[in-house]
């Protein structure tokens, strides 16, 4: 089978990228390990080196054990023995093969006995486990609940739970509950504190819990008695090993079927509390949250990247009358469109990773030491744009995997829709991206703050002042356009100043944003390399249609009119 790392030249693009030596030198502390660990890089070339050499082994596992073992956990599933979710036979397979080569703790600090690795080359891995199976990534990615634990919780805590993670366990972040969905504030979940032991214990259900019988689980859960809001809430670490738990049920999904999502029941359940009380929500889950959405930005490039492959593929290979359906106008013009939208996916993935990458090494460079101020200065200019770009991420990532699988089916047409093909599997996979950890609608209200506050608009007028070939001005002068407009649109909408009407046409700003930070983010990446710039070219002229679409339609509309949609 093909390495799905080095047969996708664009992610050693993306590894490459010149803010890496900035990233490996702050998450390396400029090699001070190099003396205590024979693993730890001498410089940023061995460190990039390192980076390259484990991202080749993932891609060697994902081609040749994971994707092949995909359609059999598809139809196989996880299920109940004994109070125990058991795996599908191929789960089991790709989850020993990523534990024996050491691919679990990617991003921890090697005193918790994992790699050290920056967000980055991780969201990389977990960008190539998700096009061999969408489902499994929710199992080994879970792991990123462990930078939650290293972030906040005791040093006890930490020695007792990350290193179980790097050596293989896995990990669950339990928040949803059946009358608790997105509204976490909702969280009913009882923990109380019993006085004779000094322990804390958890009583209630959760619901829908992605691999919810982890070895190690991250619990929100109601700390304050007659407290109703996300103040009375606080986190906790649930131990597997104290079986206090009940596996009701295993969901029965539409898709990601190798991935166990369940309803538990917490019984008396010992927990530990993970950093202050009633910071719960307001600070710990937001983290969590952020880093569940990076890395479901990366399921959704990888579920693009998969579907494009797909269809690519049966175009060449099908034909109708007389020649392949890829010198139909009909059908290259569809390959095309998704092979720009997967390039922009992939490249905003990326940006984001790295803005996350750098300031959440400052903040726990500032555990050890009192940061510089052009350090502070510069983690909270990254830590801003982090949060204006998650949300975006997610939301546009998310959709474009959708729109990706939709039109790979349609490729492969009646084909598509039987279990003959890949495809149709993973359609059903892609549904869930736009949907959990924060719906698309979700991301908007979040990524609105952008648009209302000049966020993203302060970035793309930093893209647009850097430095391009000739050759690439007519794209930026497009962009340019794009991004008066935008401008003009947010203008129309904010005057009025009245919050539903922002919120009306929310996702319709947000997306313009999008279209535009993609546009560059793509005209940049084809100044490093000339690959990009069809997808460049394509996507730019489908943002400039789109956007153009959403001003038109912002400019005739008027307050009255929302009094038409209210009514249905």
């Amino acid at each position: 089978m093909a390495n799905f790392f080095t047969d996708n030249p664009e992610l050693k693009f993306h590894l490459t990228h010149p803010l890496m030596e900035k990233i490996v030198a702050l998450k390396e502390r400029n090699f001070t390990d190099k003396d205590k660990f024979d693993y730890a890089p001498m410089d940023f070339e061995d460190a990039m080196d390192s980076y390259e050499k484990v991202l080749e082994i993932v891609g060697e596992i994902c081609g040749d054990i994971v994707a092949p073992n995909a359609e059999s956990v598809d139809q196989e599933g996880p299920k109940i023995v004994d109070n125990e979710v058991i795996y599908a036979k191929g789960t089991q397979e790709n989850l020993d093969a990523l534990v024996k080569a050491g691919l679990m703790g990617i991003t921890l600090p090697r005193k918790y006995e994992g790699l050290n690795f920056p967000i980055v080359p991780y969201i990389m891995a977990a960008d190539i486990v998700s096009r061999a199976d969408a489902g499994f990534v929710n199992i080994w990615g879970l792991q990123d609940c462990a930078e939650t634990i290293n972030e906040f919780a005791s040093e006890e805590q930490k020695q007792k739970y990350l290193p179980r993670i790097s050596n293989g366990e896995t990990a669950a972040m339990d928040l949803t509950e059946p009358d608790a969905g997105s509204d976490l504030q909702a969280v009913q979940l009882k923990a109380t504190y019993n006085e004779e032991d000094g322990k804390w214990y958890l009583n209630g259900v959760k619901r829908f819990i992605t691999n919810g019988d982890g070895h190690v689980s991250l619990v929100l859960a109601r700390s304050e008695e007659g407290t109703t809001d996300g103040r009375g809430l606080s986190m906790f670490i649930y131990d597997r090993n104290e079986k206090a738990v009940i596996v009701r049920r295993i969901e029965n999904k539409m898709g990601i079927k190798g991935s166990p999502t369940c309803e538990l029941v917490f019984k008396n359940a010992p927990a530990e509390l993970v950093g202050s009380r009633k910071m719960g929500l307001i600070k710990y889950v937001m983290a969590l949250m952020n880093g569940a959405r990076l890395g479901i930005g990366a399921q959704s490039v990888g579920v693009s990247e998969s579907a494009y492959r797909e269809a690519l593929q049966y175009a060449k290979e099908r034909e109708q009358f007389g020649k392949p359906i890829i010198q139909f106008p009909a059908v290259y013009e569809m390959l095309s469109l998704m092979k720009a939208k997967l390039d922009a996916s992939r490249t905003l993935l990326y940006e984001t990773s790295r803005m996350v990458d750098v300031y959440k090494t400052y903040m726990h460079i500032s555990e050890e030491r009192k940061l510089e101020p052009e350090e502070r200065k510069e983690l909270k200019r990254y830590q801003k744009m982090a949060d204006f770009f998650t949300p975006l991420l997610k939301g546009m990532s998310s959709e474009y995997s959708n729109q990706l699988a939709y039109d790979s089916l349609q490729i492969h047409g009646g084909s598509g829709f039987m279990k003959d093909y890949p495809i149709e599997r993973i359609y059903r996979d892609a549904r869930i991206t736009s949907i959990y950890e924060g719906t698309t609608q979700l991301q908007v209200v979040a990524a609105i703050r952008g648009v209302t506050t000049g966020g993203y608009v302060d970035r793309i007028r930093e893209y647009e002042a850097m430095e391009l070939k000739p050759e690439l001005h007519g794209y930026r002068r497009i962009l340019i356009g794009m991004t008066e407009e935008y401008v003009h649109a947010v203008k129309t909408v904010t005057s009025v100043k009245d919050l539903e009407y922002v919120d009306f046409h929310a996702r319709r700003l947000v997306e313009m944003a999008g279209h535009i930070v993609m546009g560059y983010l793509l005209l940049l990446d084809t100044q490093r390399d000339d690959s990009f710039k069809t997808s460049t070219e394509i996507y730019i002229n489908y943002g400039k249609a789109e956007n153009q679409s959403r001003a038109e339609f912002i400019h005739s509309f008027n307050l009255d009119q929302l009094g038409l949609y209210k009514h249905v």
